[in-house]
């Protein structure tokens, strides 16, 4: 869980078809935030939390950070495997790469997750734990 993170793209447009796929595989929605930015989460009503994705530069980003130079790692909590084998397939059909297919983990205990990176190379991950994952 988490209350908001970001990530920079080079192509907001291209990074919001992938978004938007992952988005319907996870029962959540993008919303617009700017022209530079929009943001992915559950609703208006329940703003929070949220992932920022936009080309803006931040303030905060040290000389010599580019979109994709700082690989960025997020988990997002599936409610079932066909959740994460779901967010695996739009993933893929939108712009993402495999980066480790549907499937338990070794050492993780009761885990099922599935790895991609997204169109700017972002490792964007969906798991499940538990009953959920059996």
């Amino acid at each position: 869980m988490f209350d908001h993170t970001g990530i920079v793209v080079t192509d907001l447009a291209r990074a919001r078809r992938f978004y938007d796929a992952i988005a319907t595989a996870f029962g959540l929605q993008t919303a617009d935030n700017g022209p530079e930015a929009f943001l992915f989460g559950k609703s208006a009503e329940e703003p929070i939390p949220y992932l920022w994705v936009g080309t803006t530069r931040p303030s905060y980003w040290i000389e010599g950070s580019r979109a994709g130079i700082n690989q960025m790692h997020v988990a997002f909590r599936a409610e079932s495997k066909a959740m994460v084998q779901a967010f695996y397939q739009a993933a893929l059909a939108h712009g993402g790469r495999d980066n480790g297919a549907p499937g338990p983990r070794q050492g993780a205990g009761d885990y099922y997750g599935a790895f991609v990176l997204d169109p700017d190379g972002n490792n964007i991950e969906a798991c499940c734990r538990g009953e959920a994952a059996h």
